[in-house]
């Protein structure tokens, strides 16, 4: 009986254990969600009021009292139930534990960036309705609101007693990534629109209604906000010096790909204008000629953001550098061999009706257009010809080609039933020989396109596990024990790259600092510092263990300590 109790009693000590441990993080869940949710509603409702007093010609209680209503409401009841909980908040936010919470960190990142976002939106649309003639008080009532929520959020980041401590560069990174979004886009529309001006001159069409001036001076107060905004976030706050994988993907995600997506577009269309213009008369050179403004400035621009961010990744680390070349070679694969798919449907369209084979011309130039934009690039940062380096990290390029491999698999398997589909659909029927040439091009094309490229990679990624053996089957260690200083990500990413071990990273404490020690990736304010990265290597090159201690200093010192099992 003694032994069943004492069974008992074993089993529910860790259970309330666990309740205890985790009533502080659903309180923290709870108090932050509601916190956010009463200060946005206390800014709606603050924002309204603002915009009333700010028309003119509106009388406040009689002109649509419901709204009035509702603002009232926001303001007088959300805004001071916001205060009164953040203030309950602020002051418990001194303990470590509060600032430590991972809750703490989510709310201060999350209503920066909404906050962020939404002023500088609203006073970027109110001056740029401004520049056009057009006055918004509403707009600027709301972004006037909304810098004010975002320079508070942002003191209680700077706060050195009650600032949260994860999660700290989340805000910094996304504000640069916005940044460059609606910088680029309005410096895109700018130049475009003096590109189609241009154009449409030498042309003789006017196709603006208003002064084009005025969409001009529109388009770059988005330009110059958007080029502010990241610019305050990646120069001022040092996010490109920023280290962890929020910064790197961000990096990849909108610096490379985006950019590269943004070129390619602009270079096909462009071609396909040019093109279009010398070789297809079935449309008037003004019709034609209608997207290469835009087009123009997007091939630009997009080539002068991807260069600068390439440039960013070589220098930040090497994974970061092979995973860019990564991307942009899938981008132009994409553009290629939609090209190719585009190809084969033209040159099936004089086998269909007569009638069919009106749009052949364009439909051909537009496949040419893009494989021509799209091949060059992609044979020129994948280097086909080139006998690949093994002794680099193959991890990325593994995934790349079974990501491309898979994708395009499915693809091609998607556009064979479709192409079934169409056979057994025209079996059935009563139709004309030509009409199931039509039905079957552009399926078919497709098709093409993607099988091609499933069975390149395929026999690419058969190639490169011949030649080189998968991570993990290189050496006999399992288990890394990483204890470094400063950042510390590279040199984890380093070690899973040449050992193929799992590395579990805990970062040293700095010698007079306040804050406690983490081992996730929420410090990412401070680039890494540490031995270089060849070092590493070479320590770790006749290391034979199950389970290994790397330890690391601030300068070149590194320690390797094999452990027993």
């Amino acid at each position: 009986m003694a032994h069943l109790f004492g069974t008992v009693g074993s089993h529910d000590l860790p259970e309330r254990g666990n309740e205890v441990t985790a009533t502080p993080t659903v309180r923290r869940l709870i108090v932050f969600t509601l916190l956010f949710t009463l200060v946005v509603i206390g800014a709606i409702g603050l924002a309204g009021l603002l915009g009333r007093l700010l028309e003119t010609g509106v009388e406040l209680v009689r002109d649509d009292t419901a709204s009035l209503a509702r603002s009232l409401a926001f303001t007088l009841i959300g805004g001071p139930f916001a205060a009164v909980l953040w203030w309950v908040v602020w002051r418990r936010a001194e303990e470590t534990s509060e600032q430590d919470s991972l809750s703490w960190g989510v709310y201060v990142a999350g209503a920066s960036t909404v906050s962020l976002v939404t002023f500088s939106s609203s006073l970027l649309f109110a001056a740029a309705t401004l520049a056009g003639g057009n006055w918004s008080p509403q707009t600027f009532a709301t972004g006037v609101v909304w810098a004010a929520v975002w320079l508070w959020h942002r003191g209680m980041s700077q706060d050195a007693r009650r600032r949260p401590l994860c999660l700290r560069s989340v805000a910094p990174i996304l504000g640069a990534a916005y940044g460059l979004v609606i910088g680029t886009g309005g410096a895109v529309t700018t130049l475009g629109l003096f590109f189609a001006h241009a154009i449409h001159g030498l042309a003789g069409v006017d196709t603006f209604g208003q002064p084009w001036w005025r969409n001009v001076l529109g388009a770059l107060v988005w330009a110059a906000g958007g080029v502010l905004v990241w610019w305050w976030y990646w120069v001022r706050k040092r996010v490109q010096f920023a280290g962890g994988r929020l910064a790197h993907v961000t990096l990849a995600v909108v610096g490379i790909l985006g950019s590269s997506v943004l070129m390619l577009a602009g270079a096909g269309i462009t071609l396909n204008s040019v093109l279009r213009l010398g070789f297809d008369s079935s449309e008037s050179a003004a019709r034609i000629l209608e997207p290469l403004g835009f087009s123009l400035s997007s091939a630009l621009l997009g080539a002068l953001v991807l260069a600068y961010h390439y440039h960013a990744a070589i220098e930040r680390s090497v994974g970061i550098d092979r995973t860019a070349r990564l991307l942009v070679s899938g981008v132009a694969l994409v553009a290629a061999a939609s090209g190719i798919g585009v190809i084969a449907n033209a040159l099936l369209v004089p086998f269909g009706i007569p009638l069919a084979g009106s749009g052949v011309h364009t439909l051909l130039i537009g496949g040419l257009s893009s494989f021509i934009v799209g091949a060059p690039l992609w044979w020129l940062v994948w280097k086909p010809a080139h006998r690949t380096d093994f002794s680099e990290g193959l991890a990325g390029r593994r995934i790349y080609l079974i990501a491309v491999f898979g994708l395009s698999a499915v693809s091609a398997l998607v556009t064979l039933l479709v192409l079934g589909y169409r056979l057994f659909e025209f079996a059935l029927a009563d139709h004309v020989g030509g009409a199931f040439i039509d039905r079957v091009r552009a399926p078919l094309g497709l098709f093409i396109a993607t099988a091609l490229v499933a069975a390149y990679h395929f026999s690419v990624w058969r190639q490169d596990r011949a030649v080189a053996p998968l991570p993990g089957k290189q050496g006999t260690i399992d288990q890394v024990i990483l204890v470094a200083s400063g950042d510390g990500v590279e040199l984890k990413r380093l070690i899973e790259e040449q050992t193929g071990a799992t590395v579990k990273l805990w970062r040293r404490k700095t010698i007079g600092s306040q804050a406690p020690t983490h081992s996730s990736d929420s410090h990412q304010d401070i680039p890494s510092s540490g031995p270089p990265l060849d070092l590493l290597a070479e320590a770790l090159k006749n290391v034979k263990g199950k389970r290994v201690l790397v330890v690391t200093g601030s300068g070149t010192a590194i320690e390797v300590i094999p452990l027993a099992d």
